[in-house]
């Protein structure tokens, strides 16, 4: 019985850092794959609504937010971010990227969570595995020019406080 608390509570602790169907012991190392001031190369989206998204037409700072529906530290972050300034901020372009969601899940999610900004289905995690290994939500701070400012993995309660240009 105690060993089966044990991995019950190790599996809650990286839930959000994986997928659901690994086991602790398969947890990769967080690699990032992109750094501070790197160009992001993902510039191309097209959210769950069928509009285009093409980064270089929007001359503002970015929050590029990697996320799964089921992750508990992904919706604690997006609730943080509707919460606050960065919201309803007119110089900045929020672009939320569901790691393996398909669409109707994120329209269901960007419904419950009263998302103002568009929503990407990252099905095959091309798009995440862009930037990462491991690791959400992960959130990517870009600059005008699309230059990455910060990247920061959202496992901690007060995500909202390392969003920073």
């Amino acid at each position: 019985m105690k060993s089966i608390l044990v991995l019950l509570a190790s599996l809650t602790l990286f839930a959000c850092s994986q997928t659901p169907n690994l086991q602790p012991e398969d947890k990769p190392n967080y690699e990032t794959y992109v750094a501070e001031g790197d160009s992001f190369k993902q510039l191309n989206f097209t959210s769950i609504a069928g509009d285009k998204i093409n980064l270089n037409e929007l001359p503002k700072r970015k929050l590029i937010v990697y996320f799964a529906t089921w992750c508990h530290d992904s919706q604690r972050a997006m609730r943080q971010i509707m919460a606050s300034p960065l919201a309803a901020d007119n110089n900045l372009q929020i672009v939320g990227v569901g790691r393996e969601e398909n669409a109707a899940n994120l329209e269901k999610f960007q419904q419950e969570y009263q998302l103002n900004f568009p929503l990407v289905s990252d099905i095959d995690r091309s798009y995440y595995n862009q930037v990462a290994n491991a690791g959400i939500p992960r959130l990517i701070l870009l600059d005008n020019n699309n230059n990455v400012v910060k990247t920061i993995i959202g496992e901690i309660s007060n995500t909202i406080d390392y969003l920073v240009w």
